[in-house]
């Protein structure tokens, strides 16, 4: 999984260092790590998600097979019908 690098003591200081307490940046530091860490996980596809959907893909390859299959028949006698209704 990716990771995004977050320096917190950086973070920190620039807070401190714009008058913020210590104890409130330490706590905003702690939050925004959170922040990144849910997001991360949420967003990003796992190698465990991208595994799950290429075996839904490949259990639904017959069934699209065989709707291919049916839409040609289905294709093919229309059109028989149009050229019979013709000639």
């Amino acid at each position: 999984m990716s990771r995004v690098t977050f320096d917190t003591l950086k973070f920190v200081e620039r807070l401190k260092a714009a008058g913020i307490p210590e104890a409130q940046a330490k706590a905003m530091a702690e939050a925004q790590r959170d922040v990144f860490a849910e997001a991360l996980e949420s967003s990003l596809a796992s190698h465990a998600d991208a595994e799950r959907i290429e075996r839904k893909l490949i259990e639904h390859d017959g069934e699209f097979k065989l709707i291919k299959l049916m839409l040609t028949i289905l294709i093919g006698g229309v059109v028989t019908l149009i050229l019979k209704s013709f000639f």
